[in-house]
């Protein structure tokens, strides 16, 4: 194979070994500033072709549109008080991340996303920004948080009226009334259409009776359920004239002045969890519970007097994923979070390695600083890539967000391509914060193992991520749904032996880049040159081709396979849907992945410094072709990558690591975490502090003659 990226100069590796010997303790910093690098910048960080981070302009693109919101936010996750402490009971984490919601209602920091009528700004996009950030202090924070005002209010404020908002809203924002979002069962979770609660309608006393009639039908897994909670918002079939018109929400008492629950109410505590044991999660159950029916949050369904149901959504399926459309704020901000939390570890380990020393396989004197290894890099720097696409992916969807809730693009297709980006992005960067937490915790030994290092806790408390807001599965089979429909709509009329060009319209700006399927296998095709192929892998176009081509055969041979389904009894066609769900969510997969890859390469355009943006590009290539290998064996077996040039992908990504490896401190320090948000003791300068002192010890040895002789250099 031939080498097509500039290696690493001796005097580059020198560098990097004299500024690990030098590196001091990074300085503490205010999270109001812009990201600072480590405190010494007297090693030589100039990589091929004269690249060099701007980590201050750098740290300032990578906060995002609401940059001076979440610079905000740092600030205040930097108080120790919104900190978690370690070893607590969990009584104790429970009670103090309580008064840690009371602090955060003091600060005005949970009202942006209310109404100004009522004390907020309006501001969807920033309060999510915003909210985010609190994973740095504590995830159980952020999720009973979003508990609190992301569900149980952001239910009342876009399910309810107008008779809502001013009766519930007020005591909801101001704590006032802690609550809990009921909406999963302990038999039915993702399949919210399916739950078992009902909400029968008495017309003689105008009032809704809840029942949870078997076991099944208990809410569960519910913040705020089993202690803090004195109300919720009740999803149940709605019965009313002995018709049920499908799930609706309820505002629904719980608890009175005394803590004890009201009549026909009924819960336990779910007790200890593999994470986030600040929240006080719970099971509730109701017998006979009546509530008016003004309680019926009723801005996509109302029962009058004499109960006749009205709706402005005729019909009930498009009505309930409506409904459901509105809370898609959680894959929001679960996606923010589980991408703050990968850049925390990677923050963390990439610190110790360019620190830690182990084996002096160059040097008769010295250790090997960890991050020189070729395979400390492989393991961390493609997932940093990762990471930076996430970041770039995530303000564009919070962009998006933003302008659906702010109503600046509110139709219904703005709001399905939101809900299909929600269960596109959440699934893949929820799963990309544990695998880098783990690989960060392995990276950094037994010294990531200690709980006073962060990570084993955060890999705990993010665990519930991937199944929060709908499990990632399902999230993905909801994507690769929509991809079929699409694909059905351009395609109606096309033979089954038509190879028609499958366009994918969910990127993030609805922009398709293709110049045909036959073009990218001839752009590919194999001239015996290894370093001809790698140049042409390193071409924007072909990467985009590559990855839009995955999505578009997968979708267009499912959909192959499909379409007779239509034409079967019902069991019949469930059983042929059956046998492609594997496909079709690794096709929905796929599809994320090219959002995020469109997402970062935009980014990248509008990066203007020189230096930082050659850094950022090798860190694109890393992210893409980190794609390819890893779905290397699809595109070998459809014909899209010849095998010399499957070998170049992979020998390029070992030169792409070997670039970007003097600038990853830089690269991780742009992130603009100060000690206060890391809290990891090897990532404070104590590691550097005992490397220094251990050489000094063996250098003034040497000077003075008394150093030991090794017992092999006398045989």
């Amino acid at each position: 194979m031939v080498d097509t990226a500039s290696r690493t100069t001796a005097k580059q590796s020198h560098a990097r070994e004299r500024s690990a010997e030098t590196t001091t303790p990074k300085q503490t910093r205010t999270a109001a500033s812009a990201p600072a690098p480590v405190a010494n910048r007297d090693r030589d960080l100039t990589g091929a072709n004269g690249s060099r981070v701007d980590i201050a302009a750098l740290g300032r693109q990578l906060l995002g549109t609401w940059a001076d919101i979440r610079i905000a936010a740092r600030k205040r996750a930097a108080n120790p008080e919104l900190q978690r402490i370690d070893g607590q009971s969990m009584e104790e984490h429970r009670e103090r991340v309580l008064g840690q919601l009371k602090l955060l209602v003091g600060d005005g920091a949970v009202h942006r996303a209310f109404p100004s009528s009522l004390g907020g700004h309006d501001d969807h996009g920033g309060n999510i920004a915003g909210f985010e950030e609190l994973v740095l202090a504590d995830p159980s924070l952020q999720i009973k948080a979003g508990v609190q005002w992301g569900l149980f209010g952001a239910a009342v404020l876009h399910l309810g009226t107008e008779y809502h908002h001013t009766t519930f809203l007020p005591d909801i924002m101001s704590l006032k009334v802690p609550g809990a979002f009921a909406m999963t069962e302990t038999g039915h979770g993702s399949d919210v259409a399916a739950i078992g609660t009902t909400a029968t309608y008495d017309e003689a006393k105008q009032q809704f009776v809840i029942n949870t009639p078997f076991r099944g039908a208990w809410k569960d897994y519910l913040g705020n359920a089993a202690v803090h909670g004195t109300a919720a918002v009740v999803f149940a079939q709605l019965i009313t004239k002995g018709v049920n018109h499908g799930v609706h929400a309820f505002y629904v008492p719980l608890r009175n002045t005394k803590g004890g629950f009201l009549k026909g109410i009924g819960g336990e505590d779910d007790g200890l969890k593999g994470g986030l044991n600040g929240i006080d999660n719970g099971r509730l159950h109701f017998t006979n519970v009546r509530v008016p029916r003004a309680n019926l949050l009723n801005r996509y369904g109302s029962v009058a007097e004499d109960g006749t149901y009205s709706s402005p959504i005729a019909s009930p399926g498009r009505r309930f994923f409506t409904m459901l459309g509105t809370l898609v704020q959680g894959r929001v901000s679960l996606d923010g979070a589980a991408t703050n939390a990968a850049a925390m570890a990677l923050a963390i380990a990439i610190t110790y390695g360019n620190q830690r020393r182990q084996f002096n396989a160059g040097s008769d004197t010295d250790e090997e600083v960890l991050l020189d290894y070729q395979r400390h890099q492989r393991r961390l720097l493609p997932k940093l890539a990762t990471t930076y696409a996430q970041i770039f992916a995530h303000d564009e969807f919070l962009v998006k967000f933003d302008a659906v809730f702010s109503g600046e693009s509110d139709t219904d297709d703005d709001r399905q391509d939101l809900e299909t980006m929600a269960a596109a992005l959440k699934p893949l960067s929820t799963w990309h914060a544990l695998e880098t937490l783990q690989e960060a915790r392995e990276a950094s030994g037994g010294a990531g193992f200690l709980a006073e290092n962060r990570m084993v806790g955060l890999r705990q408390d993010l665990d519930i991520y991937v199944t929060f807001e709908g499990d990632n599965n399902v999230l993905l089979q909801l994507v690769a749904k929509r991809l079929l429909t699409d694909y059905s709509k351009q395609f109606a009329k096309a033979g089954a032996g038509v190879m028609a060009r499958y366009v994918v319209q969910q990127t993030a700006d609805r922009a398709y880049h293709g110049t045909g399927l036959r073009r990218v296998a001839q752009t590919i095709a194999d001239f015996g040159s290894t370093a001809r192929s790698v140049t042409s892998l390193r071409d924007e176009n072909t990467q985009r081709e590559l990855l839009t081509d995955r999505v578009e055969e997968m979708i267009a041979e499912i959909a192959g396979r499909l379409r007779e389904a239509r034409k079967l009894p019902k069991a019949e066609a469930a059983a042929v849907f059956n046998r492609n769900q594997n496909e079709l969510i690794e096709a929905a997969r796929a599809h994320a992945e090219l959002l995020q890859w469109e997402a970062f390469t935009r980014g990248l355009a509008n990066t203007s410094d020189p230096g930082t943006k050659q850094v950022l590009t090798w860190m694109r290539d890393l992210f893409g072709l980190g794609l390819l290998e890893k779905h290397l064996a699809w595109y070998l077996i459809h014909g899209r990558l010849s095998p010399q040039r499957a070998q170049a992908v992979s020998a390029y990504i070992d030169r792409l690591v070997e670039r970007l490896r003097p600038h990853a401190q830089d690269l991780v320090d742009a992130f603009g975490y100060a000690p206060e948000h890391l809290r990891a003791k090897i990532a404070s300068g104590a590691e550097q502090q005992r490397q220094d002192e251990a050489r000094a010890y063996y250098a003034a040895q040497r000077a003075a003659g008394t150093l030991p002789v090794p017992e092999k250099s006398k045989k």
